[in-house]
């Protein structure tokens, strides 16, 4: 299974030149560590920064420079600092063209939930129903399967919605996914060393199997 450096490293390949990104909290802040060489995106944060560079190295982080999972961060030339009206306004107004989010559970249709567990404490739901209502494309990062076993790609979230019909990729610790809508998850690629038979296990929801599934390459 992949860890979450590589869940993030695989995510970066999906980047293209002239992005704007936004980046959510958890696997997803790692991707600005893998951005590859030529290619020039910008990295949005909800809390008022465009332009966002790789994490500090021990001993130079600025606590007055966080993302919006309060992470220490660096910026790059030409980052511009505003308040989160202005970062809201540009995420509504479709400038995002790719978020990248985690999640609890994603439905076989596209709808995610990823803000709340019924029965214990949160913060509140934060940017993520801006970001999946308004951005052109969301890929997911997040674990196949629970602490107990259980699935996470459902056939339907059971945990509250952030958005419907929205994820158009989940790359987990297994594989990379599409989801269709009309047909389920198609599997893309599968992490090294973890067999087609072993995601149809681990996937509830509905899995279209094309011909040979590559194993994803790093």
């Amino acid at each position: 299974m992949l860890t979450k450096e590589q869940i993030a490293q695989r995510i970066a390949k999906e980047l293209k030149d002239g992005y704007y990104v936004n980046l959510g909290i958890g696997i997803p802040t790692l991707v600005a560590n893998y951005i590859p060489n030529g290619i020039n995106v910008v990295l949005q944060s909800e809390n008022g920064l465009l332009g966002i560079g790789p994490f500090p190295f021990e001993g130079e982080e600025d606590p007055d420079l966080i993302n919006a999972g309060k992470q220490t961060i660096t910026t790059i030339s030409g980052s511009a600092f505003f308040d989160s009206a202005l970062s809201f306004g540009m995420i509504r107004a479709g400038k995002v063209h790719l978020t990248v989010l985690g999640a609890m559970e994603v439905s076989d249709t596209g709808d995610i939930a990823n803000w709340k567990i019924p029965g214990k404490m949160v913060k509140g739901m934060g940017g993520a129903m801006d970001l999946v209502a308004s951005a052109k494309n969301i890929i997911v990062a997040m674990q196949h399967c629970s602490k107990d076993g259980q699935s996470k790609l459902l056939t339907e979230c059971t945990l509250p919605l952030t958005g419907i019909k929205c994820v158009k990729k989940i790359v987990s610790d297994l594989a990379v996914l599409e989801v269709t809508q009309n047909d389920g998850f198609r599997l893309l690629e599968r992490a090294p060393g973890v067999s087609v038979e072993e995601i149809k296990n681990k996937t509830q929801g509905r899995l279209v199997v094309e011909g040979t599934v590559p194993e994803m390459i790093f």
